[in-house]
């Protein structure tokens, strides 16, 4: 009879997305002959090979792709069956890992965790703090329960659900003279510096598409991870940059900035959640988003009496 346990699965399952039998062994926290002996116990038992052995690592052989997947969604429904049972007796309580991208965190968090401390006292909150790809690939691998990031997110596993639309406004130096209430328009940011964000962050992305910006040259990221950095620089007067709504109040206070909206039909990015769609905690989700919304609209109306036009 075949005998096959997690521990296996879990082990040739960060195998295969590590690549690399130390970094999946570290990944297990465990030593690298343990996790070795348990791949090839796997491998006795299930009668195939799933791992090419190479110079530079291993190569999964195409058995042990179709098993790795098989793994994955395996071990998926287990962590839903424990989280089932801890989370059975009340909407958001127990543990929540939630992911949450750099040009939010800063300015919903704020207003959603003292919502989430008085609404649900029983809840363990954890923080993961990233970017897009990173949160997603670590949502599929069961390392968060629930993601709050800009959508849409193109994955047939996950499951999303809208908030609310959080526009971009224009951010110059205060410096800078307009004529009136003047709207911003394309052509103001391509005949300027634009300073954006570094590569990998969703928000550089969807500034760029809205500039319909398809080459970089006059695109400035000094490898900025943060608004907060954009924004000193706008301020010194060396570009002008995109900012989203919910920033405003924060990154707009003792600025030497001015902050004006675009001409319609204005640019927006999509806030909302994203979960996997295995999950069985979608009650605690739909919950969350409610509180998402509330924080989503105070920090809108911050930002309020910043804005110039």
């Amino acid at each position: 009879m075949t005998h096959v346990t997690l521990k296996q699965l879990r082990y040739f399952d960060a195998l295969a997305r590590e690549q690399h039998f130390g970094r999946a062994a570290d990944a297990c926290a465990v030593t690298q002959p343990a996790l070795s002996m348990q791949i090839q116990d796997l491998e006795a038992s299930l009668g195939i090979a799933l791992v090419e052995r190479t110079r530079n690592g291993i190569k999964l052989t195409p058995k042990g792709e179709e098993i790795a997947h098989r793994a994955q969604r395996l071990l998926n429904d287990v962590r839903n069956l424990v989280d089932y049972a801890q989370h059975a007796g009340g909407v958001l309580s127990g543990t929540l890992r939630l992911g949450v991208i750099p040009s939010v965190a800063p300015y919903l968090l704020p207003q959603l965790l003292p919502l989430l401390k008085e609404n649900h006292p029983d809840l363990e909150l954890h923080v993961r703090e990233t970017q897009t790809h990173v949160l997603t690939d670590e949502l599929i691998e069961g390392k968060l329960d629930v993601l709050l990031l800009a959508l849409p997110i193109k994955n047939a596993d996950i499951e999303t659900q809208a908030i609310f639309e959080d526009r971009f406004l224009l951010a110059l130096p205060k410096a800078r003279k307009l004529s009136g209430r003047v709207r911003a328009t394309k052509e103001m940011v391509e005949h300027d510096r634009l300073l954006l964000l570094e590569e990998g962050h969703c928000l550089r992305d969807q500034a760029l598409t809205y500039c319909s910006l398809q080459q970089v040259d006059d695109v400035n990221t000094f490898g900025a991870s943060s608004l907060s950095t954009i924004v000193e620089m706008v301020s010194a007067g060396f570009g002008i940059t995109l900012l989203p709504e919910i920033c405003i109040g924060v990154e707009g206070r003792a600025r030497e900035i001015k902050v004006i909206r675009f001409v319609e039909p204005e640019p927006s990015r999509s806030i909302g959640l994203a979960w996997r769609r295995s999950s069985p905690r979608r009650e605690d989700f739909m919950a969350l988003a409610k509180l998402v919304d509330e924080a989503g609209q105070a920090s809108l109306k911050r930002g309020t009496a910043t804005i110039s036009a």
